[in-house]
């Protein structure tokens, strides 16, 4: 990455510069060279107040590696190894989806959901990281959170995760709702949800392929989810699901054929709906 013509950077600025040039979006070239420089990636300021300071050849060289990667369109978060989700730290490698903000409208919608009941039940169909069942155990410590996952490896993430910032969550490797109890009042999931051929799946290609395709139309998942959910919620029970962004319809309607009621979608930050859920009641 350096030639006679383009030498070693001699400071954090010019660090920086150098990155962007390669075609680095500037966000990601500062978290990156506040990782080479074994600073905390929340502390971008501190480039400002230090962008003059000397750049050490040893850190350009672990900084010129990530950015290697990171042009082969591999995620931030693998590069430092963690990611920020509902304002807890998680680690995150290739073994586990990177938890994305546009889930953090599932959380609020189950939280918003959970608020009333006592000691309430929720689960996580399909935990990864952890993200979503202790985002829900750190928002309400008095409820029980099970999470499921049918990755070995996906559960050896989360459950350090739990063990790190120590919070109990119940975790079970299974197949969905075959590591299910009953009795939730709330159960959340972001499964797979697209299609075999879409074409940005090239994009996705360090992330676990199984953690995001769902079939021919993205829908597979979903509809084992919606059928044998009801079996698993309390009465007045809220199955909540993430998925595509143009697929909000067709999610709807496998909700109220299913018997669902109350069926809504919530919008993800963009403004796009990107949940679908439905309240369970067998008296109507």
């Amino acid at each position: 990455m350096t030639t006679t013509e383009n030498p070693l950077p001699s400071t954090v600025a010019q660090a920086l510069t150098a990155a962007v040039a390669l075609g680095i979006d500037r966000l990601d070239a500062q978290l990156l060279l506040l990782h080479a420089l074994g600073r905390a990636p929340h502390d971008r300021a501190w480039l400002l107040a230090h962008d003059t300071d000397a750049m050490p050849d040893s850190a350009w060289s672990a900084l010129a590696a990530q950015l290697s990667r990171r042009r082969a369109g591999e995620p931030v978060a693998y590069l430092l190894g963690e990611k920020e989700f509902h304002g807890l730290n998680l680690q995150v490698d290739a073994r586990v989806l990177v938890p994305r903000p546009d889930t953090e409208t599932l959380v609020e919608w189950a939280l918003q959901c959970l608020e009333g009941h006592a000691a309430p039940r929720a689960l996580d169909l399909g935990t990864g990281s952890g993200a979503i069942a202790l985002a829900l155990q750190h928002a309400r410590p008095d409820a029980q959170v099970d999470a499921v996952d049918a990755s070995a490896d996906a559960l050896t993430v989360a459950q350090a995760n739990a063990r790190r910032l120590g919070l109990p969550v119940r975790f079970t490797q299974a197949n969905w709702l075959d590591g299910a109890g009953s009795g939730y009042t709330v159960i959340a999931s972001n499964p797979p949800y697209i299609a075999a051929g879409d074409p940005h799946l090239p994009a996705l290609r360090h992330e676990p392929s199984s953690a995001l395709v769902a079939g021919a139309d993205g829908l597979d998942d979903i509809r084992q989810i919606v059928q044998n959910a009801p079996t698993h919620l309390a009465e007045g029970g809220w199955l909540l699901l993430e998925h595509g962004h143009d697929q909000a319809a067709a999610v709807r309607q496998l909700l109220a054929a299913r018997g669902f009621a109350e069926v809504q979608s919530r919008d993800d930050l963009a403004g796009i709906q990107r949940c679908s859920g439905g309240i369970w009641r067998t008296v109507k």
